[in-house]
């Protein structure tokens, strides 16, 4: 008898090991997929300083606001060149890991093209789609891309079959009504031209990287997530490139030889370049961390944390480009950081529940 008590407790022992190893694991997962909005914040922040700056201030300075030059062409090459370097940072950082062979290897395998799918979806289409709707309307197109743990979370669960309690749900349903929070402050103001195409985009943005969130997470589970960030980002910056930009060019009536000047252009525009070096370092960083914190601790978690770029992308935009760049319209209004608070609230809940607290001080 006594032996069985002892090895009934060494089996709860070892139980309550686990779940504390879970636990642990899971707020690791929460704590990545939140960094992954922070530097995400930072990605559009530079991507949009870059296109303040030499050449693309001569654009902006003498091309028609609304042609489609401006409005499709420049953002898509804005797309694909911080694509590109962010892919020279994920190739960087894969050589020096000494896992090239790993990359080139994987890449055929199944799970590869798994990461390969992702990327088209969230590369040439989200991606591009959401950088036209910030040359549109700007920061507050954010929210509403923001949408995808929402989508993400949604589709978890119907193809993955990850639960999803009323706590989780409460918890991105907090996180996404911060958001609505942001955006619709956006929308106070008089309504340019380009705002309500450019929210349609960033919606188009949010469906596609609720897709990508769930193929990702699915993805990164099965292969090592520097490998996969890697695939992600050689698809999507060689696609906008090759593929998106003359395919857009051919549809909008325009000149090839004049869209892939303006690539040559902005490649060798110096002024520009260094921001989108930094862009594309952040985006490498966001989107590593986004696949690894999705696979850790589950596609609606962690899209529900990295969601809280929704907050992150004006608060980068004002400090870089209107506080340190000196360019006006970036202002925070007080209630986005009201709004912040509640996104912490909503992570809070997600991330654990307040009953286990009060079950602490009744103790």
């Amino acid at each position: 008898m006594q032996g069985a008590a002892t090895a009934d407790a060494r089996h709860e022992l070892a139980l309550e090991k686990k779940r504390k190893l879970d636990q642990s694991f899971l707020k690791k997962g929460l704590m990545i997929a939140l960094y992954s909005g922070i530097t995400y914040g930072l990605y559009s922040a530079f991507i949009m300083a870059a296109q303040t700056q030499g050449v693309w201030a001569d654009w902006m300075g003498t091309l028609e606001a609304s042609s489609f030059l401006v409005v499709f062409i420049l953002p898509t090459i804005a797309t694909a060149l911080n694509d590109l370097f962010s892919a020279v940072w994920a190739l960087l950082l894969t050589a020096k890991q000494g896992k090239l062979g790993d990359f080139i290897q994987t890449f055929r395998s199944k799970p590869g093209i798994i990461m390969v799918a992702a990327a088209l979806v969230g590369g040439p289409i989200a991606g591009a789609a959401y950088v036209i709707a910030l040359s549109m309307a700007g920061p507050i197109v954010t929210p509403i891309a923001a949408l995808c743990p929402a989508i993400g979370a949604i589709l978890s669960r119907f193809l993955f079959k990850q639960p999803m309690g009323p706590r989780v749900i409460l918890g991105i349903l907090i996180c996404v009504f911060a958001s609505g929070m942001i955006g619709f402050t956006g929308l106070t103001g008089a309504l340019g031209p380009g705002v309500v195409p450019g929210l349609l985009l960033a919606f188009i943005a949010a469906l596609g990287w609720g897709i990508e969130g769930c193929i990702g997470g699915f993805g990164t589970s099965m292969i090592d997530p520097q490998i996969g960030i890697t695939i992600r980002q050689v698809t999507s910056g060689s696609v906008n490139l090759i593929i998106i930009l003359p395919l857009l060019t051919l549809f909008g009536g325009g000149d090839l030889a004049i869209t892939y000047q303006c690539v040559g252009q902005a490649f060798a525009d110096i002024p520009s370049v260094f921001f989108f070096v930094a862009s594309g370092f952040f985006a490498y960083t966001s989107f590593s961390n986004w696949y690894r914190g999705n696979s850790m601790c589950g596609t609606a978690l962690g899209m529900a944390c990295n969601g809280t770029y929704s907050f992150f992308v004006p608060l980068c935009s004002w400090i870089i480009i209107g506080l340190i760049m000196g360019i006006e319209g970036f202002a925070l209004p007080a209630i986005a950081w009201i709004a912040a608070l509640v996104m912490v609230a909503g992570i809070t809940v997600i991330a654990v529940n307040p009953l286990d607290f009060l079950k602490k001080k009744g103790e």
